[in-house]
């Protein structure tokens, strides 16, 4: 990611050596370029560029733990990809060796897929007014433990807490005054189930 990792240290993240350890995760900070310019993945078949997104082949070494982040941050619940063309980036995922698991359709509006990747989820989303090219990064959402505090502690650079798609959890997405070239979210963990012991 390009961001310097001052900016991200002043949202609340610990930074090691530019590096950001996020649930089995590492965070790259301080890439030449703007945004997310790229990502490492084991286990796939194709590097250079998945339909325009920079990939390389990470080594085999353990994954990276997590570090204590004073806001909150427990994982990065998943990477957001936009294709203005769905079909085409799927494909090229299929040859990379990572094809969706899943595919929905939202009412009246664009196409979503999802592929977990290690701790996080890919979600590919259609993004039909974009001007043709190639799929490109969004942006991250991360989970963070308590949401409403995390809110309170970043105030107006923090929008609004909504509900977020999935069931039981919100989100919350940074504003550009808080400085970060590329879209960065916050979700609220993951509901825990109701489990039941029968005698």
């Amino acid at each position: 990611m390009a961001d310097p990792p001052d900016r991200w240290t002043a949202l609340g993240f610990t930074v090691t050596e530019a590096t950001i350890r996020l649930g089995g995760v590492s965070i790259e900070l301080g890439a030449a370029g703007h945004g997310i310019t790229g990502w490492q993945m084991s286990g796939v078949s194709a590097v250079g560029a998945i339909d325009g997104l920079p990939t390389e082949l990470a080594d085999d070494a353990a994954p990276p733990g997590s570090d204590e982040h004073p806001n909150g941050a427990v994982g990065l619940d998943h990477v957001v990809v936009l294709t203005p063309d769905f079909d085409r980036t799927a494909a090229e995922l299929v040859c990379a060796g990572l094809p969706l698991r899943r595919v929905r359709q939202l009412p009246a509006g664009p196409r979503q897929g999802f592929r977990r990747l290690g701790p996080a989820i890919l979600e590919l989303v259609e993004s039909p007014d974009a001007d043709g090219g190639p799929a490109r990064f969004w942006g991250l959402v991360v989970t963070v433990a308590d949401l409403d505090r995390l809110a309170a502690d970043l105030g107006e650079r923090l929008g609004a807490v909504k509900s977020a798609v999935q069931p039981g959890r919100q989100i919350a997405t940074l504003r550009p005054s808080a400085g970060l070239t590329e879209a960065v979210a916050f979700m609220s963990p993951e509901p825990v189930q109701p489990s039941a012991t029968l005698a």
